[in-house]
């Protein structure tokens, strides 16, 4: 298991680090170790050690170009805790040893109405992601958590409160937690509300955790009957199997949320009629392939919607992290060294995972590329 207090690398000529990485040379080829230059800390930066990363499907829809734009060589990575190891000048939010995590986000143009609202995750300029987002630094676009260190503006550093043996689970939170959170806030999911989680996979068994947690009546949806004693135990009140006719007609028009977490193409009417008059399906799975367009008929008749959303702005995945820490909840999670990643989104795809992968970054201190990948300035 990683620590948080590996040793600093040794640093490039010009002043950045040259760090291990693993990542894909283009979306046909397997991750493999990569050698990457990261930043030495400018006046507002934060160098972080990363100790865990956890592997989110985003990651694999990215590597292997299932979704337009990828930009090799690609590092993903955007669950990401870690240890400060050095300040720029001017950074004056933490201090060195704080354990601290980046999510999806490292930078937003900060000026429009999002950005304002702390709602930087729906920034209109257009937010900078954690990895294969446009950047200064080489190779010209961002690189991800799967390596062993990143540097990062202050502003987009969250602070960890959990104790040292929950770190590796707590990393799940910066993505999946955060993206079930958000839309549950939102709706205000609490006593009284009546809340489905569609899915229980990396997002879905967040999504239960936190509406229980919230006070909400809680009930998972799943297509299988072997889930069931598990969504009881994640914290569902009830659970139904989505392929049983009878159990879904049993709720038919008695949920005020639904939050459809799976990230595959599938038919969205049989959610819809469970809902309430003005109840809310929000989908938080992003498919490979749209969904069969709904119909018409049960939106309109019950004044339904169906909604998106988006992870969350900083403020609130910070108060994320806060009432996770004090609830006790981290995600469930299986622990890989960086070596195993490739079996890992093989496994995925076949949800063959409860619920969560995280990589052990110290794994990567064994690692060698054949040559560095991300070329340092002479």
């Amino acid at each position: 298991m990683a620590t948080l207090s590996e040793p600093r690398p040794a640093m490039a000529e010009h002043g950045g680090s040259a760090v291990k990485a693993y990542g894909a040379h283009a979306a046909d080829k397997p991750l493999e170790p990569l050698a990457i230059e990261r930043r030495r800390p400018g006046p507002r930066d934060v160098e972080i050690a990363i100790a865990f990363c956890g592997v989110c499907h985003s990651d694999l829809h990215t590597v292997r170009s299932e979704w337009d734009g990828t930009l090799y060589p690609c590092v993903p990575g955007h669950e990401i805790v870690g240890e400060v190891t050095a300040l720029g000048s001017d950074a004056g939010k933490f201090k060195v040893g704080d354990t601290v995590g980046v999510g999806c986000l490292v930078d937003s143009c900060r000026t429009c109405s999002a950005c304002e609202e702390g709602l930087e995750q729906y920034c209109t300029g257009g937010f900078t992601g954690t990895y294969n987002g446009a950047t200064q630094d080489p190779p010209g676009h961002t690189l991800g958590g799967y390596s062993q260190r990143i540097t990062v503006d202050e502003d987009f550093v969250l602070r960890i409160s959990h104790p040292p043996d929950q770190l590796a689970a707590v990393a799940p939170l910066l993505c999946a937690g955060i993206t079930t959170y958000s839309p549950l806030r939102h709706w205000n999911a609490g006593p009284g509300k009546k809340v489905g989680i569609v899915g229980i996979g990396g997002l879905g068994h967040m999504g239960v955790k936190l509406a229980h947690a919230m006070g909400a009546h809680t009930v998972a949806f799943t297509t299988s009957q072997g889930k069931r004693e598990d969504a009881l135990r994640l914290g569902a009140d009830e659970v139904i199997v989505s392929r049983n006719a009878e159990e879904m007609a049993a709720h038919a028009e008695t949920f005020d949320l639904i939050i459809d977490s799976v990230a595959a193409s599938h038919d969205l009417d049989v959610f819809i009629q469970l809902l309430k008059r003005d109840g809310t399906l929000c989908l938080v799975g992003a498919p490979e392939h749209p969904h069969p367009s709904p119909g018409v008929g049960g939106l309109i008749f019950r004044r339904r919607s169906i909604a998106g959303s988006l992870i969350g702005g900083l403020a609130e995945t910070q108060e994320m992290l806060d009432f996770c820490a004090e609830k006790g909840i981290v995600s469930d999670i299986e622990m890989i060294p960086a070596q195993a990643i490739n079996e890992a989104y093989e496994r995925m795809l076949r949800s063959d995972v409860k619920y969560r992968f995280v990589i052990d970054i110290a794994s990567l201190a064994g690692t060698q590329a054949a040559e560095p990948d991300v070329q340092l300035p002479g």
